[in-house]
């Protein structure tokens, strides 16, 4: 695990040195153990290695034979010693024993089609000295992280947006479609950042410059429409179960320590599972739980910890939002407003105290239909053969009943139900991943910042994906853009951040993409039908996992923010929301904020996560806004 950046300059001119130094210094955290650069006429490269495998000979940048392939790598290849094997029998002579160096020599062998042979998660960047060319790839799903910018023929590219903005060159001039796309959604979806002149690389996406241009290809998407029969359900289930355990197994190499995040769900309690009949030694395992019992899993993380004699530890905290949003905010370099990162940075760096590397159950609920959404978008659509005017006045109904001051009660669910019955299904599900609707943010934005938006582009984030979606089945659509949007866009910066804000690998089996396609060709009621959620998954880990685990409600990294934003939280949320400073950005209307506040702190609705997200908005931009282009390397 790394962090790569770099410069490309078309005709040959020269990079600067202490400029790709500078971008490498600005993620250190990410790779502590060395930093490599790579300079020649047009073009700089750095690298920021945590060393994981191969820590004798594996530094990087690393090249082929003659030196005209150079390659930086953020990520593992998992896969690296079948190919390495390959490589060696067609004449190749590697001079490292690891994953960077395949990558130089795949690619003399299939050009940028060398990317369909890697497994892993991985962002790099290959020089080819006789082309003149920069080549940059991300891998299937999103796991590693690739910011770029270019203008003027010259390309910047790095692991993390700091990172980047250390390029004097690099505009920050705040896109404000991305400001509304994070209020709808919590974070800014790629390939937008939060700077016009900044953007992401997609998942499954590679970037080829020359000659200062650039052409972006994508090289692999999941099919939901390829279904397979199941005609025997055991027979699926050890498959299931097959290609967990190759998963977990590839996994597994390293040459430092290796351990696993433990929530006590279904999803890391199966890595666990796979984790410990690899394993010669007791499997490591982290937990972390919370003083209020309604949010503590580590009952149920106990359990699977002593189900599979693990080398267990944990630790009980209650978080200082106060003192950790601030860095939370330097660490994510643009606005991230998922409060379950609180608890992420924790357990980071619990696990770092004792492994280098940490297994976590990210993409099951994506893979194999986990979110209570699923069920209640599956009995909606049941309903659509309900008159029309009778949903209208269920919808209608259920819009008087007015916002549960607690969102999670049954009668707060039962309410958002019913209003959303009268919708369509695509509205239903922005509806119910929006954190501001569009009505919302029209209220809440100023004249001036009104005016720079479309109403309706941040719900094409979610319509243009659903549009294109392979599959037939309303499940499948769903399961699609979840993990082609929600997955690459929230939950997997959240765990990259977190884990590498203290140098910690973090790897997740369950988003292998072999593992993710057979996933995707399950049919949709061998996944989710009525209430049933995980339905192939839970087969396959009955008599593996615990009931107790495969049976629980499902618990998350929840936080008490509501309570919180009315409570130790609230004198703090008001001086930063009605800061001068905000009110004179011209971005949010002062007094729609200020009622919000109120109404949250008086109970008569939950603006919880409303109140997160602009909070995270302003610190970030209080922040990183009145930064200095050069900026210092952010702080473990």
């Amino acid at each position: 695990m790394c962090g790569i950046a770099g410069q490309a300059r078309a005709g040959g001119a020269p990079v600067e040195e202490g400029l790709v130094g500078r971008m490498c210094a600005a993620q250190e955290h990410r790779g502590p153990d060395q930093r490599g650069l790579h300079l020649e006429e047009g073009i700089g490269l750095g690298i920021q290695r945590l060393r994981v495998i191969d820590l004798d000979t594996g530094d990087q940048p690393v090249a082929s034979e003659d030196g005209s392939v150079v390659v930086v790598l953020n990520g593992e290849i998992y896969n690296y010693a079948e190919l390495r094997q390959e490589l060696l029998r067609r004449g190749h002579r590697l001079a490292t024993k690891g994953d960077t160096e395949v990558i130089a020599h795949l690619y003399e062998e299939h050009g940028v089609e060398c990317v369909q042979r890697l497994q892993g998660m991985f962002a790099f960047a290959l020089w080819d000295r006789r082309r003149r060319r920069l080549f940059l790839a991300r891998d299937r799903v999103g796991k590693k992280p690739l910011f770029y910018s270019l203008r003027d023929g010259v390309l910047s590219f790095a692991s993390e947006l700091q990172a980047l903005l250390q390029d004097p060159e690099v505009p920050r001039e705040v896109d404000p479609a991305a400001v509304d796309a994070y209020l709808a959604y919590g974070y800014v979806p790629a390939p937008a950042s939060i700077f016009r002149g900044v953007a992401k690389l997609p998942p499954a996406h590679r970037l080829i410059y020359e000659h200062g241009s650039v052409a972006i290809e994508r090289y692999w998407r999941l099919d939901y429409a390829r279904k397979r029969r199941v005609e025997d359900v055991e027979e699926l289930h050890e498959e299931i179960r097959a290609a967990l355990r190759a998963a977990v197994a590839r996994r597994m190499t390293a040459d430092v320590p290796v351990g696993a995040f433990l929530s006590g769900g279904i999803d890391s309690s199966a890595v666990v599972a796979a984790m410990a009949e690899h394993s010669s030694q007791p499997v490591k395992t982290f937990s972390i739980g919370f003083a209020d019992e309604a949010l503590n899993e580590l009952p149920r993380a106990r359990l699977v910890a002593e189900r599979f004699a693990t080398d267990h530890h944990e630790l009980v905290v209650e978080p200082d939002a106060v003192a950790m949003l601030p860095r939370l905010v330097r660490h994510y370099g643009e606005p991230f407003g998922d409060h379950s990162a609180l608890p992420c940075f924790y357990l980071s760096q619990l696990a770092r105290e004792h492994v280098t590397v940490a297994l976590n159950g990210d993409g099951g609920d994506e893979g194999f239909a986990g979110y209570q959404r699923y069920s209640s978008n599956l009995l909606a659509a049941r309903l659509e053969g309900l008159p029309s005017g009778l949903r209208r006045a269920l919808g209608a109904a259920g819009t008087l009943a007015g916002p549960g001051a607690d969102p999670r009660a049954l009668r707060s669910r039962a309410q958002r139900f019913a209003g959303r019955l009268a919708g369509g299904r695509e509205r239903r599900y922005l509806d119910q991943v929006q954190v501001f609707d569009a009505a919302a943010r029209a209220t809440l934005y100023t004249p001036e910042l009104a005016a720079q938006v479309v109403p309706s582009a941040a719900d094409e984030v979610l319509l243009g994906p659903w549009r294109e979606a392979s599959g037939a089945e309303l499940l499948d659509q769903l399961l699609e853009i979840d993990a082609g949007v929600y997955l690459p866009g929230d939950l997997l910066p959240k765990i990259d951040i977190s884990t590498m804000a203290y140098a910690l690998e973090a790897r997740s089996p369950l988003l292998d993409h072999e593992l993710l396609e057979l996933a995707a060709s399950i049919p949709a009621a061998h996944k989710a039908r009525g209430a049933q959620r995980k339905i192939a998954l839970r087969g396959a880990l009955r008599g593996w996992v615990p009931d107790e685990i495969l049976d629980g409600r499902k618990q998350g990294f929840e936080l008490p923010v509501a309570r919180w934003l009315r409570g130790e939280l609230a004198p703090f949320a008001r001086e930063v929301l009605l800061d001068r400073a905000s009110t004179e950005r011209g971005w949010l209307r002062p007094e729609g904020v200020e009622a919000m506040l109120d109404e949250h702190a008086g109970g008569g609705a939950d603006h919880g996560r409303k109140l997160w997200a602009l909070l995270t908005l302003e610190l970030w931009a209080q922040s990183e806004l009145a930064a200095p282009p050069q900026r210092e390397a952010v702080a473990a």
